[in-house]
């Protein structure tokens, strides 16, 4: 049975398809000893080489596992100068495999984030089509009112594009600044604080709780992860469905 070559990447934990296509179109990749290109099948009777590696596809069982990211590190693979990133707080993984983040948090937000060995599981949670929820808890500085809510709800259009939170609960007020709980999907880049900022709040602390149905287990510390089970990694695959 055959299958694209960025799928079998992907599957193999070299990260998400989007991203094995840029290793494909770099030229690090190998079919049967030539250069693979984009949008060709390769099978287990192919040899699949990635910087000078074979690549097996198989995977014995998908691993999920949770991450409290403190604030201060980045959710990259890529080291800036000296700044820690969430790779360092994750487990080894057997078979020389690569843990691949399903979605990121910026450097300034906590909480929640979620890995896994299987790219295809990866891209599928991370692909808006399947309507997986993140939430998430805000402190704010500014008024807010029943107007702000309602914009934030039907949505705004920041710099082209259209942000929006599903729900959102106000908590409790402290002098200028307010606890809130928001929900959104698409989970663009900054979404959270873009969207208060468009209605001159300023946020001063995010955290992730929820991806889906899993929740960040109260007693994970930071910087500490927990391997979820079968049973959440299935939760998850059948979220919304």
């Amino acid at each position: 049975m055959s299958e694209r070559l960025q799928k079998f990447l992907a599957k193999a934990g070299l990260g998400s398809r989007r991203k094995c296509e840029a290793l494909i179109k770099d030229g690090r990749v190998l079919v049967n000893g030539k250069v693979a290109q984009i949008g060709i099948s390769v099978s287990e009777h192919d040899e699949v080489i990635y910087d000078k590696k074979i690549i097996e596809a198989s995977i014995d069982e998908i691993k999920l596992i949770a991450l409290n990211k403190p604030e201060g590190v980045l959710s990259s693979s890529v080291r800036e100068k000296n700044i820690p990133i969430v790779f360092d707080y994750l487990p080894n993984l057997k078979n020389k495999r690569n843990w691949i983040s399903i979605g990121r948090l910026d450097i300034n937000t906590s909480g929640l984030m979620l890995f896994t060995n299987d790219g295809s599981f990866a891209n599928y949670c991370m692909h808006p089509s399947n309507t997986i929820d993140r939430e998430y808890l805000v402190r704010a500085r500014g008024e807010f009112s029943q107007y702000k809510k309602k914009s934030m709800i039907e949505g705004i259009t920041i710099d082209g594009e259209l942000h929006q939170f599903t729900d959102v609960v106000e908590g409790e007020r402290n002098g200028s600044n307010q606890w809130f709980s928001v929900c959104l999907i698409s989970g663009k880049n900054r979404e959270v604080r873009k969207l208060f900022q468009s209605l001159d709040m300023e946020v001063s602390r995010l955290k992730r709780t929820r991806f889906g149905p899993i929740f960040l287990p109260s007693t994970l510390k930071k910087g500490k992860t927990l391997e979820l089970s079968e049973k959440e990694i299935n939760e998850l695959k059948n979220y919304g469905k």
